[in-house]
């Protein structure tokens, strides 16, 4: 029996909740976990047409990427519009899970959809996140207690490296110490140079588990003062981020190349429009799901020929491109994130085969008129 908890826990690993942002609302909004799990439906929003598709359908879970709650709330009453369509979805045992900004920033995330919508071959983020922060412990213990001293580390969460744990370094090193008068030492005497056959341990933890790493050596170690350093490494980018830099088979004029993006977007009042010298190469790609404007310096610096988000405003736009930054082609919102629909339910399907699945083709952009004279 496949349940809810069963997709929370495939969604939760595609798209981390730690990778959300400060102010957003990711995960489960309404359903029992425990409830067993036949259909589920994704879309890019909740609106009430796709609460209506998603209960017609009998779904027993709808999956989405923009948050039907976001911004405080006080009430999910059934008179308000958004209480409305959480009343409707419980009453029918139909979840609601969101995947939002973690899905933003995930490898693959909305942006690695778009990409590929676009035939873009990824090199790697337009803004990356920075590796997960690290310790790195340098430990100094008698050889006689080295099995112990790397339990205890194990223990309180040290040791651990991607899918691997209990990893340390250990190397052969002599010890050297002289105990003063006041010291209560475990080898030798006070006054005396001691040489001790030791083991130069090293560990690596998160730094969240600094001080049970740090009480564990110390009950563990038989020396009262033990010779221990811990340094923090510097933050690395990672594959994880907003955006996606990539690369077309051969490189093609800025009026092809919107031609492209808006043969692969599904179509909307919003259209697709570029700016920027027509007839300008574009081989080299920057790519935003949803609102990007905010990383058109990032897009700048790394010296992308076109730039492909959504949500551009004039100024914005005007001033970009006076500073000889790279073309820019706007889409609406809701399609540049469409595609990201198709590739959660892939991970789902991969991971939990029995469950029967829907993209909604419903379109959930606002707009719905468009004209040109």
């Amino acid at each position: 029996m496949t349940t809810l908890a069963d997709l929370i826990a495939v969604l939760d690993a595609a798209y981390p909740p730690a990778l959300a942002e400060s102010w957003d609302s990711v995960g489960l909004v309404c359903g029992d976990p425990a409830e067993e799990l036949s259909r589920v439906l994704f879309a890019v929003d909740a609106t009430a047409a796709v609460v209506d598709e998603a209960i017609d359908w009998r779904a027993r879970a709808l999956v989405v990427h923009h948050p039907l709650l976001l911004r405080g709330v006080d009430t999910v009453a059934a008179n308000t519009p958004k209480g409305a369509l959480l009343h409707r979805l419980i009453r029918s045992g139909c979840a609601l899970f969101t995947a939002h900004t973690n899905a933003d920033s995930a490898d693959p995330g909305v942006s690695d959809a778009l990409a590929a919508a676009l035939g873009l071959t990824v090199t790697g983020p337009l803004d990356a996140k920075p590796e997960s922060a690290m310790d790195n412990w340098v430990v100094q213990v008698p050889r006689t207690h080295t099995d112990t001293v790397l339990a205890a580390l194990f223990a309180a969460g040290a040791g651990g490296s991607g899918n691997y744990r209990d990893c340390a370094l250990r190397m052969p090193a002599t010890g050297q110490f002289r105990p003063m008068a006041e010291a209560s030492p475990a080898h030798g005497a006070r006054g005396e140079l001691q040489r001790v056959e030791e083991d130069r341990l090293e560990v690596v933890a998160p730094p969240a588990a600094r001080s049970a790493v740090l009480a564990a050596l110390l009950a563990a170690h038989p020396y009262e003062s033990p010779a221990y350093h811990v340094s923090e490494r510097a933050l690395l980018p990672s594959s994880l981020g907003i955006g996606r830099i990539g690369t077309l088979p051969e490189p093609e004029s800025l009026r092809a190349f919107t031609d492209r993006v808006a043969s692969a977007l599904p179509p909307t009042a919003w259209g697709v429009r570029a700016a920027g010298d027509p007839d300008r190469a574009i081989r080299t790609v920057a790519v935003c799901g949803g609102a990007g404007d905010s990383y058109l310096n990032a897009a700048t610096r790394l010296r992308v020929d076109a730039y492909v988000t959504a949500d551009l405003r004039h100024h914005p736009v005007d001033e970009h491109l006076r500073k000889g930054g790279p073309a820019l082609v706007d889409a609406a919102h809701w399609a540049t994130e469409f595609p990201w629909c198709a590739q959660a339910e892939s991970i789902v399907l991969a991971a939990l085969p029995d469950l029967e699945t829907r993209v909604s083709t419903l379109r959930t952009d606002p707009w719905t008129v468009g004209a040109s004279h």
